[in-house]
């Protein structure tokens, strides 16, 4: 239909084939000849896909602070109140002194223990080894380059 009327369809063309447009729900489908005629086929909507995660996260989020503001009643109601204790229940702190480190409680060691003088031999057995290989691989590539073999 010409663009005066208000067409239905707004065609535009693409390769081997034309990408029509639904003016009316905006679907959007790709049209070629191929065959015993033309077919149009749906592309998918990628919109429709984003809002329906875009709802999905958003009810996610809303189930989460709601189990958020549960759990901090369920804390806020076994939290001891400062006023039905009294002062020998209560533990006695100075805000401004600084706790002091207590070392003999728990104190934490880290032991790496050394390789042995085998182990040693081992490792520089295996790298000689692998040294030696890679030598012989450079020169047979050398001499395969200069067609010497």
């Amino acid at each position: 239909m010409p663009d005066n009327e208000n067409g239905r369809f707004a065609m535009s063309q693409v390769g081997d084939g034309v990408i029509r447009l639904d003016t009316r729900t905006g679907a959007v489908s790709n049209c070629n000849n191929s065959g015993p005629g033309w077919a149009c086929y749906a592309v998918p909507d990628e919109r429709a896909a984003y809002d329906a995660e875009i709802g999905r996260l958003q009810a996610e989020n809303e189930k989460s602070k709601a189990e958020i503001e549960k759990l901090k009643a369920e804390l806020a109601s076994l939290a001891p109140t400062v006023e039905g204790k009294t002062e020998e229940a209560l533990p006695k702190s100075d805000s401004l002194k600084k706790a002091e480190p207590k070392a003999a409680e728990n104190p934490r060691k880290i032991e790496i223990p050394l390789p042995s003088d085998q182990d040693m031999d081992r490792v520089m057995s295996l790298l000689e080894r692998a040294w030696r290989r890679l030598v012989e691989m450079a020169s047979r590539m050398q001499k395969d380059v200069s067609g010497k073999i």
